[in-house]
């Protein structure tokens, strides 16, 4: 049986799809290529959220409704016109945005079905006390930072801005960032993948009235990227050394050691990671090694 991604764009493909018997096997067939097509769209846009390649897709979904709307209409010489933007339009955009496809398949190879909870659980472990370390000895000597921890949503269009650095995150390294009058301590320091990737780094500015006065540009800073995204960053403030954190929009200040280490512990090793994440290889085996005891 043929297929061709034209008929994804013809009504009589889907009538015919959903006009059979629902207890069908073509139909279980059917519904399951639907739910894993949606499922990779799902994850490419997770993939590309927050970069600049997230504007591609909009326009690709302009395009497609577009083309369903010149069908449904009869507008067969706009419907043939979108086809061939739709079909071209992969090639264009794989030339445009190569870099966010190589790094996209790179995360991909970098992840592996037998990486153990532990061994994450320990990256995040190292990347709080680290990060802790340079805390302390930054806000004793009020030194200003900005630092922020991309999660599930991407900050590539604000690492861009920053200047490369892809190191190991340790505390000497962070403070030595963050010293006055050096070529690095300028802006915000990125990290993503257990890696510090940037520093020198401008993050977006909040507009919030909310925002006490007292507050500058660094926690403005670092309550504009909560607006935008699900990162954590952790404020140093220059002027009296107490330490922030924002996070969903929030601003959390004037926290002591004992209360940033523990929002640290909860946004950074959730307890389903540490405790009930488990990939489908692992569960499968650790069922059949169960089965095989009794």
């Amino acid at each position: 049986m043929s297929f061709s991604i034209q008929e994804l764009f013809n009504i009589d493909y889907w009538k015919q799809m959903f006009n059979v018997d629902i207890f069908s096997w073509n139909f279980f067939v059917n519904i399951l290529d639907i739910l894993v097509v949606w499922y990779i769209v799902y994850k490419l846009i997770q993939l590309v959220r927050g970069t600049k390649a997230i504007q591609l897709f909009k326009g690709v979904a302009i395009f497609i409704a577009i083309r369903f709307g010149a069908e449904l209409i009869g507008l067969h010489t706009l419907s043939w016109l979108m086809d061939q933007v739709i079909t071209y339009g992969v090639i264009a955009a794989i030339v445009i945005f190569q870099p966010e496809i190589r790094r996209g398949l790179e995360h991909l190879g970098r992840s592996t079905f037998f990486k153990t909870t532990k061994q994450e659980q320990k990256e995040d472990e190292q990347l709080i006390t680290s990060l802790d370390k340079a805390v302390q000895y930054m806000s004793k000597r009020k030194i200003g930072a900005l630092i922020t921890i991309e999660r599930n949503t991407g900050l590539e269009e604000y690492i861009e801005t920053g200047i490369p650095l892809e190191a190991d995150i340790t505390g000497e390294l962070l403070i030595n960032i963050f010293i006055p009058n050096t070529p690095l301590h300028d802006g915000a320091v990125i990290i993503r993948n257990d890696k510090i990737a940037v520093s020198c780094a401008y993050l977006p500015l909040s507009e919030s009235m909310l925002i006490p006065k007292e507050f500058g540009t660094r926690h403005r800073a670092a309550v504009g990227i909560s607006e935008v995204s699900d990162a954590v960053t952790v404020v140093v403030s220059e002027e009296t050394g107490g330490v922030s954190i924002t996070l969903n929009n929030q601003l959390l200040s004037e926290l002591s050691q004992e209360e940033y280490l523990k929002i640290l512990h909860r946004e950074l090793i959730p307890e389903e990671k540490t405790e009930t994440k488990k990939n489908l290889l692992q569960s499968f085996i650790e069922s059949i090694a169960k089965g095989g005891k009794k």
